[in-house]
């Protein structure tokens, strides 16, 4: 088994772009590979998604030509499992405050002795390898609290770990600050710097949210290398408003 298809983009341009979806969807990843993107995320923390639901997914796109990744809301390994075991490139972990959280997620990826994670691929192409298997997942924490801040430092040093991803929002919560336009906000602001500068000292990927390609531009100058622009709805929105603007000459 070869590296995943987001491990063969980040080793191979500065930026990797991200689509985000969030409810059933076989033609969101489609159209978002159409589009050039590198990767889209499945999100089973607030969206319209369970891990069985990303888990059925991801068989059905095996042959889309794009990386995915899946948001869960704690290190529990079953749904874990469960979305490895259908191909997902990578796992990014809702809410770490600390780094044992962060190696819990880690262990939920790897067989025994390192982790805790059950044998059961579902893909042919996955191949059974153990060793392969979980080399080609990579694990990524969220930092949005104030607490996972202080501590990440040493949430980046959790061995196995590929990389940080920053949660605007929340971050923004936590630090007493609206969430409207929270990236723009100066104490939002160094509060990412920060984590993009503790990801680039322990040499691990720094990721984040960004909403939109104006936003992900800016984050791109700070240095974040995985960037989630617009998900699924927004875009659809985004195209559905050009067309009729078109169609009535406001265009």
């Amino acid at each position: 088994m070869s590296d995943s298809r987001l491990q063969q983009a980040l080793a191979g341009k500065p930026q990797v772009w991200g689509g985000w979806i969030t409810g059933p969807s076989f033609a969101g990843p489609d159209e978002f590979a159409r589009a050039g993107y590198d990767y889209v995320g499945f999100d089973i923390q607030h969206g319209y998604l369970d891990d069985a639901d990303v888990a059925v997914t991801l068989r059905r796109i095996e042959h889309v030509p794009i990386a995915t990744a899946v948001r869960v809301p704690s290190p529990a390994p079953a749904p874990i499992g469960r979305v490895l075991d259908a191909g997902a490139d990578a796992i990014i972990v809702a809410m770490v405050d600390r780094p044992e959280q962060a190696a819990d997620a880690v262990a939920a990826t790897r067989f025994a002795p390192e982790g805790i994670r059950s044998f059961g691929p579902l893909q042919a192409s996955l191949g059974h390898d153990p060793v392969a298997l979980a080399s080609r997942v990579s694990v990524f924490a969220m930092i949005e609290t104030m607490a996972g801040l202080d501590a990440v430092a040493d949430i980046c040093a959790a061995p196995g770990l590929a990389g940080v991803y920053v949660g605007p929002a929340d971050l923004a919560i936590s630090l007493g600050v609206g969430v409207v336009k929270a990236t723009g906000n100066p104490k939002v602001l160094d509060a990412m710097v920060r984590v993009q500068q503790a990801a680039t000292a322990a040499g691990v990927v720094s990721g984040i949210h960004a909403g939109d390609g104006v936003t992900g531009k800016e984050l791109a100058a700070l240095g974040f290398q995985m960037i989630t622009l617009a998900p699924e709805s927004g875009a659809l929105r985004r195209g559905a408003t050009a067309h009729l603007a078109e169609a009535e000459g406001r265009a």
